[in-house]
């Protein structure tokens, strides 16, 4: 079996299968057809509240035949001072195939020396990582542009605590797009300084792709207003009629409305929050199974 805890262990090759293995499963689902099963026994480990991500993972391995066990954090032993090592050491003892986690802090550096037969997918590690978001951002993002080459992607808002930017950026290079950040000086950070921050109203009119990221209250102090974030970072009426025609905007959720978006701007056509939850279970089940498999790209382009 194998893990995905990072963007960084995926080449283009490996990425490019597992979107199309992705897509099969929409296909198929619309086709009325039955997938393969796979067997094995997957846990969900949540550190963090999730809607989107933990449904989806779940949703994702019962459609994949897996049986999926419950651990709620707060029902467990986590509560009496238990470990992730010591959890995930329990996990593997009682011999199931696959945990799925989300974590506050980098959690794949908490393990390092750990042997553990399982396979590990990364749902989040604190600000670090979220490679299956990525996977179904580039998911939509091809279904709509059909490709990469040239696209020009803005990132925009509070990069400094967003694991979505950090693995987006890494993996839309890697597929030929041209990355950028932009947003509040305030969330900038030294880490991904490699990619261009270009003035937010100039990333609005030319880019291809504006992905939006969600106001993390939860991991800093209040440092805009609702209404003057939007005002001056939000996407809104005014900014719909700057972008370009055939542009398409991603959210990552949970929306705040108002602030990152408007409800105006969450009803145009052009933004596919929704068409992003419906792939990520696709994206979710793609990669259950290529770790279930080993890592066997071939299983990912069968039919």
């Amino acid at each position: 079996m194998s893990s995905l805890v990072s963007i960084e262990q995926l080449d283009r090759v490996t990425i490019e299968r597992l979107l199309r293995r992705a897509q099969s499963f929409l296909d198929h689902q619309r086709e009325g057809k039955e997938e393969v099963k796979v067997n094995g026994t997957a846990v969900n480990l949540f550190f963090e509240p999730s809607t989107r991500t933990s449904l989806s993972f779940q949703l994702a391995a019962h459609k994949l035949g897996l049986k999926v066990l419950d651990f709620a954090v707060g029902n467990s032993s986590v509560t009496k001072g238990e470990s992730l090592v010591d959890s995930l050491q329990t996990i593997d003892a009682l011999g199931v195939d696959v945990a799925v986690i989300r974590h506050p802090d980098n959690w794949p550096g908490l393990l390092k020396g750990e042997v553990l037969n399982l396979s590990l997918v990364n749902a989040g590690s604190g600000i670090h990582e979220h490679p299956t978001q990525a996977l179904l951002d580039a998911l939509t993002i091809r279904q709509h542009h059909g490709g990469f080459s040239e696209l020009k992607v803005a990132i925009i808002g509070d990069i400094y605590h967003s694991r979505v930017a950090r693995s987006n950026a890494l993996l839309l290079e890697r597929l030929g797009a041209e990355v950028a950040f932009s947003g509040p000086e305030a969330f900038r950070k030294d880490d991904v300084a490699r990619y261009p921050w270009i003035d937010f109203e100039q990333a609005i009119a030319e880019s291809d792709v504006v992905i939006m990221l969600r106001i993390q209250h939860e991991r800093h102090e209040h440092l805009f207003d609702t209404a003057d974030y939007n005002k001056l970072f939000g996407l809104n009426h005014f900014r719909l009629q700057q972008m370009k025609k055939n542009a398409i905007i991603l959210h990552p959720g949970p929306v705040n409305r108002d602030v990152e978006l408007t409800d105006e701007v969450l009803r145009d056509p052009r933004c596919k929050v929704l068409q992003q939850v419906n792939n990520g279970v696709a994206v979710r089940m793609a990669v259950l199974e290529w770790c279930l498999q080993g890592g066997n790209n071939e299983q990912l382009v069968s039919a």
